[in-house]
C-alpha cells in the first residue's frame, strides 16, 4: 500500500468503528481507531491496534480501549489466521490501548510490557476502568479489567513468532514513563503507540523534554513505515512525525514564554500552543491538560 493514503477520515465514522485490519505489509497489520473521545458508539476503539503473524502464531499490539474492543480486535486476527496469540503487547498503560486485553486471557499468551507499566497499572487503573466504564457504557465495558504485564522489557528483548523475529525497547519517561515500541524486523515496520500522534493532538502523560529527546533517536533510524497510535495504519518515517514536532515544540516554547514573563499556570494553560488549533483535532480536550503538564517540569528549568 502507498503510505498515509489510510487516512484518519477512513478509518470509520465515530460510530461505526472499522472491523477489518489493514495489511500494511505481508503479516504485519492494523485495527484502526477513530479519532474521537471513548463513548458507547465507538466502545473505546480509539486507537490503533496491531497484530504480526509468525509461522508459530501472533503478537498483538495494544488491545482497545474495552472487552468489546478486545473482542473485535480478536475476531479480525481470527478473520485471517487461526494460529494461537503467543504475545500481547502494551506500547503502554493508557486505557485506549490496554484495557481491551481481557479478550486474549483465555488462550496462553503472554503479556509484555514496559518494566514501569505494572507499577502505572497499579496506581491508576481502577481510575481508569471506572472512566471507562462511564464513557463506553456497562455493554461494551463488561469484562473489561486490568491485565499486568508478567514479561517486562528493560532495554531491549527480542520475540520470535517462528521465522519472525520483534524488536521491543523500552523507552525513557516521553509520552508516559512506560512508553514500548515494536520493530518487525521482516517488513521494517515499527509500532511506535503514542510516542507518535497524527490527527489526534498529542497528549503529554510523562515528560515533555524525554518525548523530544525520544523522537530525535526515533528519527536517526530509518523504518519502512510506522504506526502512530492514533491515526493512519501506516505513515512514512521519519516524515510522520513532523507535525508532532512542531505542536511539542510551540508547547515547550510557548510554555517557556509564559514562565518567563511571571505568568500563572491558568494563563498558559488557555494560551500555550494555541496557534496550533487548527492543525489537531481533540485540541480544546487535551491540549489544557499537555500545557498544564509542561508548565510544572519547564517552571523547575
Amino acid at each position: 500500500m502507498r503510505l498515509d493514503v489510510f487516512s484518519p477520515a477512513c478509518a470509520g465514522t465515530e460510530k461505526t468503528p472499522p472491523s477489518a485490519a489493514v495489511e500494511i505489509a505481508p503479516g504485519a497489520f492494523v485495527l484502526p481507531g477513530v479519532i474521537a473521545l471513548a463513548n458507547e458508539q465507538n466502545a473505546g476503539q480509539i486507537s490503533n491496534s496491531g497484530f504480526i503473524v509468525g509461522r508459530d502464531g501472533v503478537a498483538v499490539v495494544d488491545t482497545g480501549g474495552s472487552m468489546t474492543a478486545g473482542r473485535r480486535l480478536l475476531a479480525a486476527i481470527r478473520a485471517g489466521t487461526n494460529l494461537p496469540v503467543l504475545y500481547v503487547i502494551f506500547t503502554h498503560g493508557h486505557p485506549d490501548h490496554a484495557l481491551g486485553a481481557a479478550a486474549f486471557q483465555d488462550g496462553n499468551a503472554v503479556f509484555v510490557g514496559h518494566r514501569a507499566l505494572p507499577e502505572a497499572l497499579a496506581s491508576h487503573g481502577e481510575d481508569y476502568l471506572r472512566a471507562t466504564r462511564a464513557l463506553v457504557g456497562e455493554a461494551n465495558f463488561a469484562g473489561t479489567r486490568i491485565v499486568a504485564p508478567t514479561l517486562l522489557v528493560d532495554g531491549e528483548t527480542e520475540l520470535d513468532l517462528g521465522g519472525r523475529k520483534l524488536k521491543l525497547e523500552s523507552w525513557p519517561s516521553g509520552h508516559t514513563n512506560c512508553d514500548l515500541t515494536v520493530t518487525d524486523e521482516a517488513s521494517g515496520a515499527i509500532y511506535l503507540g503514542d510516542l507518535l500522534f497524527s490527527g489526534h493532538v498529542p497528549a503529554l502523560d510523562g515528560n515533555l523534554a524525554g518525548w523530544l529527546a525520544n523522537l530525535a533517536r526515533l528519527r536517526a533510524r530509518s523504518a519502512a513505515m510506522v504506526v502512530p497510535g492514533h491515526g493512519p495504519a501506516a505513515m512514512a518515517w521519519p516524515q510522520a512525525a513532523d507535525a508532532q514536532l512542531a505542536y511539542l515544540r510551540r508547547l515547550r516554547d510557548d510554555v517557556r514564554d509564559a514562565l518567563g514573563k511571571g505568568e500563572t499556570l491558568r494563563q498558559a494553560a488557555g494560551a500555550a500552543a494555541a496557534s496550533e488549533r487548527s492543525n489537531w483535532r481533540l485540541f480544546d480536550d487535551f491540549n489544557p491538560r499537555n500545557a498544564t503538564t509542561a508548565y510544572h517540569e519547564l517552571e523547575w528549568d
